[in-house]
């Protein structure tokens, strides 16, 4: 059988539009396709693979895990599953962990977690869920409608109700929406898909103060920005503000699929037996993967070292700009960075995508006008420099055609 890229178009629901190029093997933060040639990855799977590939000690938690137990039924527990929550709460503000297999249906937990609070603590009047226009939550029917693009959930029928969206970085729009019926606010401590968009701290500080007053539970998605992307274990950490409940994913299991939902013991509760659950969800498999993937990141070597990286990029980024001015702003924290293209190149993020695809280099977009970079965290230093190299050799072809 022809594996190719036109098997796709034979065999696959045409919802995704992949690339010609074929990845089969990768090591660290290099990839080598069908025909052996070799590509740089800045794009880390959208911020997932923060070890980048095969990682030493991710293939032999794979392996031993592998060789002992993979999957139990919730009516069992495993070691794995208790030992990561374990060092989930013993590390963030948590006490308590919920295990789903993706970020979409972890947020789908905290949405349920946060909607069945308000109903059994103080009434069916407080409802309402307020997010911000161009977040991203997910893409089941609760987490799109949440998410503030609604070219996204428009198109499948009636949306669940009470969910309003404000504006990122603008607390009037906010304060105008909620209300003592409010029962969560939703947001990114950084927006990943919307454009690499860090909060103000006076916005930041003023969404936990409007939650405090109206007593609604603050969530914040950290599932492209948790597990080290902003160079602290999760972004809350570094903004100084602590949410009532935190989603993760992505990084979490280091490409190996796996989420969580984080939370107090008093909110917990209202999970109680039977409310909810996930058949995969806390499987030893995946939780000995993302212990591992965890252990390594949570190291202050590596979060240092993530800062240091960023520099680097936000250096080599400026430099190209500097000589081809192509781009209006470089925004993001820690790893997660995005190139924002000026006037001139509106509407052309997937023409450097795809320059860049052409030198060798996988590299990301946040919307049309924003070329996003989410590398693994321990990126060597002589890989951002050739991946940069290839980026400039992109930019040139677009620039001078």
């Amino acid at each position: 059988m022809s594996v190719n890229r036109e098997l796709f178009d034979d065999v696959m629901v045409p919802n995704y539009s992949p690339s010609a190029v074929i990845p089969v093997r990768g090591k660290g933060s290099r990839v080598w396709d069908q025909n052996n040639n070799e590509l740089i990855d800045f794009a880390g799977g959208i911020a997932v693979s923060c070890l980048g590939h095969c990682h030493p000690a991710l293939v032999e938690a794979l392996k031993s895990q592998g060789e002992k137990l993979w999957h139990l039924s919730n009516v069992m527990t495993n070691e794995p599953a208790l030992r990561l929550a374990k060092k989930l709460v013993d590390n963030t503000f948590a006490e308590k962990v919920y295990f789903a297999n993706s970020g979409a249906e972890s947020n789908e937990a905290a949405l349920k977690l946060a909607r069945r609070w308000a109903l059994e603590v103080h009434g069916e009047h407080k409802s309402q869920i307020i997010s911000f226009k161009q977040g991203f939550h997910g893409r089941t029917f609760f987490t799109v409608t949440v998410g503030g693009q609604a070219a996204y959930s428009d198109g499948f029928g009636p949306k669940p109700g009470a969910i309003d969206h404000a504006e990122y970085n603008n607390l009037a729009s906010l304060e105008a929406l909620i209300s003592d019926n409010t029962c969560a606010v939703m947001m990114e401590p950084l927006q990943g898909e919307g454009g690499i968009v860090s909060p103000t701290q006076e916005f930041v500080e003023g969404v936990r103060a409007l939650c405090d007053k109206h007593n609604a539970l603050l969530i914040f998605d950290e599932v492209q920005t948790g597990v080290g992307r902003t160079g602290d274990l999760y972004a809350y950490m570094g903004l100084g503000v602590t949410p009532d409940i935190l989603t993760t994913a992505k990084a979490l299991g280091g490409g190996f699929p796996i989420g969580a939902m984080l939370t107090t013991t008093e909110l917990a509760k209202h999970l109680k037996i039977g409310t909810h659950g996930s058949t995969y969800g806390g499987n030893p498999l995946a939780c000995a993967v993302a212990e591992a993937a965890f252990d390594t990141v949570n190291d202050p070597a590596v979060l240092t070292g993530v800062q240091a990286k960023e520099q680097i990029f936000k250096q080599a980024l400026q430099k190209i700009n500097d000589k081809y001015n192509v781009f209006s702003e470089i925004r993001g924290k820690g790893l997660l960075i995005g190139a924002v293209l000026n006037e001139q190149y509106q509407g052309r993020g997937k023409d450097f995508l795809n320059a860049a695809m052409a030198q060798g280099l996988m590299t990301l977009v946040a919307g049309a006008n924003i070329v996003r970079f989410a590398p693994s965290l321990i990126i060597p230093e002589v890989d951002i420099l050739e991946g940069m190299d290839r980026f400039e050799k992109a930019v040139n072809t677009i620039v001078n055609g």
